[in-house]
């Protein structure tokens, strides 16, 4: 069964297009997009790739050869994913040295004489090599709370799910890829149906695209399992909608960096020796794809158990603690998350309202603010339409104890610097991490209406009150915006 092909994906000089453009045609429309011109200073393209335009690979071996990887083996299936082995990126190069792959024919064939296609996904360099600095993250997909937040926290703490490295507790989700050609990735969407760029620092790749309006077409009759790979002789029996997907794709060539938007399904080749750079992520823009997702696994993990739980003593904690395993967090775990990026932006505008003295107008960091605040609170009133936080086996979250937390203040520097870029405005009051640390202190007035959250309808309280707050104090109503939803 063939596919078919309805469109292709745009591609556009990055040089050439504003952040406020990128935000209107692409994040606010949720589409993807292919930019160019934005690599052109990388360390990355220069070290890891040779003037021909191949990997380097011996400089992989010479300089991180001892970091030990997840590498995919290509023709081998591991229910929806392929199967993966641990080695060291030494290892890792000396074998596709060994086994060159260039008299492989197409892109979808996964053996060649005998020896599997290895692909090397998912390392976190930059967490390995802070200071090597391989890259630059665009303008554009630099306002990420996903990597920011995990640079200070970690997402989930459940001991009971807890391990050092495994996924749910990743460090982040700034990835390297390595691949020879015929290598790929089968079909999926992304993590949390986050947002995600990848960057082509050499090589080629084929993507095939399914727009989230069409995404049920890959599924099978009861919703539960998709098309693994869709070159197969996909069964209409099994899949009676996959024949009607109308796909999108694209060639992303070197030096070309493609957005893949929330909860676009996608399938990757790479059509020659490959390495690329990878970040998921998410903000205001994406909040409710992220939400949906755990409403909708948290429905399945608790449909999964449900036939136990008369005799489980703490059924709804059993099925948050599986909605970690499953998903990589639960409802706790991002109300602890989209609470601290509240505050955050809470305190951010407080700066800018107080120290600025612009009453009239809000300066476009201010709106920016506003705008997360808002997406923030329609998120949790999502929350609390659906009993999210019910039953919370003692969960809250202290407000005092987050404003005192040094990693909270690394959180907010972080954003500062962000929207700084974005908005090419310098903050009034940011200079120094003295400034910031008394100003979080004179925060006290903003706080005083609860210092803990035990809900969701706690936490929309202390917004509104916030924001009512600080309109008085400033002489100007500030309205949130409500109207935009990402999902």
């Amino acid at each position: 069964m063939g596919i078919e092909i309805g469109g292709h994906i745009e591609k556009v000089n990055g040089k050439e297009v504003s952040y406020s453009e990128f935000v209107q045609k692409y994040l606010e429309k949720n589409q993807p997009v292919v930019l160019t011109g934005l690599m052109d200073d990388w360390k990355a393209c220069k070290d890891w790739v040779f003037d021909n335009g191949k990997p380097n690979l011996q400089f992989f071996s010479t300089h991180f050869g001892k970091s030990r990887v997840q590498v995919a083996d290509c023709g081998t299936r591991d229910f929806t994913d392929q199967k993966r082995v641990e080695m060291s990126v030494s290892e890792f190069v000396d074998h596709w040295l060994e086994n060159s792959l260039q008299e492989l024919g197409s892109a979808s064939t996964n053996q060649s004489d005998g020896h599997p296609v290895l692909y090397l996904k998912d390392w976190h360099f930059v967490k390995e090599y802070p200071e090597y600095l391989a890259y630059n993250t665009p303008l554009f997909f630099c306002d990420d709370w996903l990597n920011l937040y995990l640079d200070n926290y970690r997402m989930h703490k459940d001991p009971d799910t807890y391990q050092a490295n495994n996924e749910i507790s990743c460090s982040d989700y700034r990835f390297v890829y390595m691949g020879a050609k015929g290598s790929w990735t089968p079909l999926h969407a992304d993590v949390f149906r986050s947002y995600s760029w990848s960057a082509n620092v050499c090589g080629k790749k084929q993507w095939l695209f399914l727009s989230p309006s069409q995404c049920n077409l890959v599924f099978d009759r009861n919703m539960k399992s998709s098309v693994y790979n869709i070159f197969d002789d996909v069964s209409e029996k099994e899949f009676p909608g996959f024949k009607e997907a109308i796909w999108l794709e694209c060639t992303q060539e070197q030096n070309e960096i493609i957005f893949v938007p929330s909860g676009w399904y996608h399938q990757v080749h790479n059509l020659e020796d490959t390495i690329s750079i990878n970040h998921n992520w998410f903000n205001a823009y994406n909040l409710s794809w992220v939400w949906n997702l755990l409403s909708s696994d948290y429905n399945e993990a608790k449909e999964y158990i449900e036939d136990i739980r008369d005799i489980c003593d703490d059924f709804e904690g059993l099925c948050q603690r599986n909605l970690a395993a499953n998903t990589g967090m639960n409802f706790y775990d991002f109300f602890v998350f989209i609470t601290s990026f509240c505050l955050a932006n809470l305190v951010q505008l407080c700066y800018l309202l107080r120290d600025c003295k612009s009453t009239r107008s809000l300066s476009p960091v201010a709106q920016h603010l506003a705008l997360n605040l808002g997406s923030v609170r329609k998120i949790v009133c999502k929350i609390k339409s659906v009993g999210g936080l019910a039953g919370n086996h003692g969960f809250f979250l202290d407000m005092r104890e987050t404003l005192d937390d040094p990693r909270f203040l690394h959180l907010c520097t972080g954003l500062e610097r962000v929207y700084e870029m974005i908005h090419k405005q310098q903050s009034c009051c940011f200079d120094t991490k003295k400034d910031l640390v008394d100003d979080l202190r004179d925060l006290d007035t903003t706080r005083t209406y609860s210092s803990q959250v035990f809900t969701a309808e706690d936490l929309i309280s202390f917004i509104d009150n916030a924001i009512t707050k600080l309109s008085c104090t400033n002489c100007e109503e500030i309205v949130l915006p409500s109207e935009w939803d990402g999902a």
